[in-house]
């Protein structure tokens, strides 16, 4: 198998609930995603130039959430990681920005070029209304990426913002996934979604993760110890058991949801990550951040209250399970997807061997096609 294919493209399937017709986050309506990528250089590490493996992703709620903002909310597993913005989201609830992951060393930059677009758009912020916080993710590429050198630039989270579409999203090394592993394979960026028929209605749940964390021992996919099988035949790489590193979940629904809610469903999103192979490491960051789009809280009204629909708590329990079972594909898909990679220094993250991979699946899950 030369071709990368998400995880249902190798006949692979897991868990109760059908997944939306693109299988992505986008599959929530009104949330689009776009990708900026930088790929440049080889060799030998020279700071400031690269080799450079690296960019930026940006996951639009809805068109104008700063005027129609989400309620929102997020849960932290393990905090050696960084969601920039995600204090404000926890104490109002809402979130008014776009989401943008990108690497460590660029959440600044990428926070102030958010705001360059956001006060462009909106040149009432700082003035007649109040300044802005962007929501910027990230997890550490340098492994792969001239980090130090921080190459982004503000053209770059433009780029990614105006690209975003509601279609098919890219996924493995591309964006800000382009420099990152997972369990010592080349992953980065993975979706996936699925679909709630419930008494009150049909939801959908989608999941995006930037994903860059774990050992090879320790991979799973579907239950089976894929990572312990492989790891033999990958032991000579370097540094290969010192590269843990962390994790960004987004999860958008459609299910009208208290912040409170958000934040449950946030945490049931990080069994999700369990389920794949991570025990939140003392150095990793496991952040997920959620949101709804079924209720928009307006920034300017008429008066000091606003209605919203909720879904009531004893309803919510199928949408914990599909969380979970999205999160854990999204993770898989990032893997199934991402290339082969050299990086910095002629460090290598190989491609999870997908023949390899489908046989013992097969082997141990008779069910796969």
């Amino acid at each position: 198998m030369s071709e990368r294919k998400r995880l249902r493209d190798l006949g692979i399937t897991f868990g109760r609930y059908p997944t939306g017709p693109l299988n992505a986050i986008t599959d929530v309506g009104g949330v689009k995603v776009g990708h900026s990528t930088l790929i440049s250089g080889q060799g030998k590490l020279e700071r400031g130039k690269g080799p450079v493996r690296t960019g930026v992703t940006c996951v639009m709620p809805h068109n104008d959430v700063y005027n129609e903002r989400l309620i929102g909310g997020a849960f932290i597993l393990n905090g050696a990681g960084e969601v920039a913005g995600l204090t404000q989201v926890t104490e109002w609830g809402l979130v008014e920005t776009p989401i943008l992951l990108t690497n460590t060393m660029s959440v600044g930059k990428v926070s102030d070029a958010v705001i360059k677009w956001m006060t462009k758009r909106n040149p009432t912020i700082g003035s007649e209304d109040d300044v802005v916080i962007p929501v910027v993710g990230e997890c550490d590429d340098s492994f792969l990426n001239d980090a130090v050198g921080r190459h982004i630039r503000s053209d770059h989270v433009y780029k990614a913002i105006e690209v975003a579409s509601s279609g098919r999203v890219s996924e493995g090394s591309v964006g800000a996934g382009t420099g990152m592993m997972t369990c010592d394979f080349k992953a980065g960026i993975g979706t996936s979604s699925r679909t709630i028929v419930a008494d009150v209605g049909f939801y959908t749940i989608g999941v995006l993760v930037l994903t860059n964390f774990g050992v090879m021992e320790n991979l799973r996919i579907d239950g089976v110890p894929i990572g312990e099988i492989l790891a033999p035949d990958f032991g000579g790489l370097d540094k290969r058991v010192n590269n843990y590193g962390s994790i960004i979940a987004i999860v958008a629904t459609d299910a009208p949801l208290l912040s409170s809610q958000i934040v449950r469903l946030c945490k049931r999103a990080a069994l999700g990550i369990g389920r794949v192979g991570s025990y939140a490491a003392h150095g990793s960051g496991e952040i997920i951040i959620g949101f709804s789009t079924a209720n928009r809280v307006p920034r300017v009204s008429q008066g000091m209250t606003h209605k919203i629909d909720v879904l009531l708590d004893r309803a919510i329990g199928p949408m914990y399970e599909g969380v979970i079972e999205a999160t854990e594909e999204a993770i898989v898909n990032a893997l199934c997807m991402a290339d082969h990679m050299t990086g910095q220094n002629d460090n290598v993250a190989p491609a999870l061997p997908l023949e390899r991979v489908v046989e013992l699946l097969k082997k141990y899950r008779p069910r796969v096609a």
